[in-house]
């Protein structure tokens, strides 16, 4: 049975469809020494290599993991930067025999809600704009904001890159010149909350993601830290989707050994109580 390559190498955790067919273009893999097409199709007998090197694909179904990280300001979503500054991976457990994918990158100075997993195709199908999957985020507006500027965002404007608007926007309190709103869209352009806002004339002083689809930011997952997310978190996820759930539990010993950072305030408590 054979089985389209960049499909395959999403499944096995190395990137998103997109990703994999931007490598099989860029020319970094081959079948069989010969340079790999994005319709290529292989089978297990085929030998398949990523920047001259083989790699072991798994054909059957895998079992994956998912991650929910609270993202610092400060960190960039990407593995390298050529200004050294820290990525939101460094804090991530180490995997052997796959990779952990970004869903839904965030700007250097916005914090809040990451979802990583080792599922390409869940990856790709969160982050492909026909799933209108919606994200909600916290933001802070310094000064005032009229009732024109809020119905101009929910109504739409047109933006460098197109027509953009906010699905929804909530007015949340605040204090002094700074105000707080809680606003969704269903897209994920490059700093398009900031450049929406930016478009009436208005200054972003802080940005949060608190929602990705069906999953909020845990309470009490301090920045920096992560968490699996367990079975029924994960089915709900695949869901939204329309896939079938590849997570079977949280790997709790696994993630409590090789990262006591992404402890929670309950697990903590439970460790202190064993001192006294």
């Amino acid at each position: 049975m054979s089985e389209k390559l960049h499909k395959i190498l999403a499944r096995n955790g190395y990137g998103s469809r997109r990703e994999m067919e931007r490598w099989i273009e860029a020319g970094r893999l081959l079948i069989n020494g010969k340079e790999a097409r994005t319709a290529d199709r292989i089978e297990v007998k085929d030998k398949i290599s990523l920047d001259g090197k083989l790699v072991t694909l798994n054909f059957d179904d895998q079992q994956h993991r998912i991650l929910i990280y609270n993202k610092p300001e400060g960190e960039i979503c990407t593995r390298d930067d050529p200004d050294g500054r820290k990525d939101v991976f460094a804090n991530l457990p180490k995997l052997q025999g796959s990779r952990w994918i970004i869903v839904g990158r965030l700007d250097i100075n916005t914090s809040g809600l990451l979802f990583f997993t080792t599922d390409g195709e869940l990856a790709n199908a969160l982050m492909h704009p026909s799933s209108e999957i919606d994200r909600e985020y916290s933001v802070r507006i310094l000064g005032d904001v009229d009732g024109q500027v809020l119905q101009n965002l929910e109504k739409g404007v047109e933006l460098e890159d197109g027509f953009a608007k906010f699905d929804s926007i909530a007015d949340v309190g605040g204090a002094g010149a700074n105000h707080w709103y809680s606003v969704v869209l269903k897209e994920g352009r490059k700093r398009e909350v900031r450049r929406l806002w930016e478009s009436q004339g208005m200054k972003v002083s802080r940005l949060m993601r608190t929602r990705f689809g069906p999953i909020s930011l845990t309470r009490g997952l301090r920045k920096g830290a992560f968490r699996d997310l367990d079975k029924a978190e994960a089915a709900v996820l695949y869901e939204a989707v329309g896939m079938k759930s590849k997570v079977t539990s949280r790997p709790l010993d696994r993630l409590d050994k090789k990262s006591p950072r992404s402890r929670g305030p309950q697990q903590r408590r439970r460790r202190s109580s064993h001192k006294r």
